[in-house]
């Protein structure tokens, strides 16, 4: 009898327990949640670099020079024609730093060049180039981030209150103070879900070191 009730208490205890059916599935859970951070990462580090895919600098320039430029916005002929030309030298140097890339040499040395539809045209005149050229060729979203740089900028020099005087624009207040905000938080979400590759002039050294 002893025997008996030994034996059939080992052959209960090696049956499954129904509470191993519901224990947590930790391999899932941990695969979340590396699945979120990864996206969270990305966003973060997509913010991280707005103040370098958004024309911060110019936009800053502008509002700098723009009362100086139109004289508070009861400018000339002449006052006109300098804003202009100073707005058409903002516009190119938004395009012109969004196609601006960066590479190290053998030698472990920053380089700077311009994107081509050939590779990357560096500003020694081509003595240097990386070991890939091609990688660094000019591609279609370099155009696109391009256009959405140029899109701000001009979006706040036509909102710029001096500017709309001297050209003798007439606005509504509401337009000027909203249409910026939106056309503003729509560029920069942009930017997040398509980020640049291209680490040109204005990204920081550590943001360069991490390719």
């Amino acid at each position: 009898m002893d025997n008996n009730f030994l034996y059939q208490h080992l052959s209960e205890s090696d049956e499954p327990d129904e509470s191993d059916f519901y224990l947590p599935d930790y391999d899932n859970q941990e695969e979340d949640d590396s699945n979120f951070i990864y996206i969270i990462n990305t966003i973060l580090s997509g913010t991280a670099r707005l103040n370098v895919l958004l024309p911060t600098a110019t936009i800053l320039a502008f509002t700098i020079f723009a009362p100086i430029l139109t004289n508070d916005g009861q400018c000339n002929k002449f006052e006109q024609c300098m804003t202009g030309i100073f707005l058409i030298l903002s516009a190119a140097s938004c395009v012109f730093f969004s196609f601006t890339d960066s590479f190290k040499s053998a030698t472990g040395r920053l380089h700077y060049g311009v994107a081509t539809f050939s590779g990357i045209w560096t500003f020694n005149g081509r003595r240097i180039k990386p070991c890939v050229p091609r990688d660094y060729r000019l591609r279609w979203s370099d155009i696109f981030h391009a256009s959405l740089s140029l899109i701000a900028l001009l979006t706040f020099a036509a909102s710029h209150t001096d500017v709309l005087q001297c050209y003798h624009f007439v606005v509504p207040r509401k337009v000027i103070n909203t249409v910026p905000l939106v056309i503003g938080f729509v560029i920069s979400l942009l930017f997040v879900i398509f980020p640049s590759r291209r680490r040109g002039i204005g990204y920081p050294f550590l943001l360069q070191s991490d390719i």
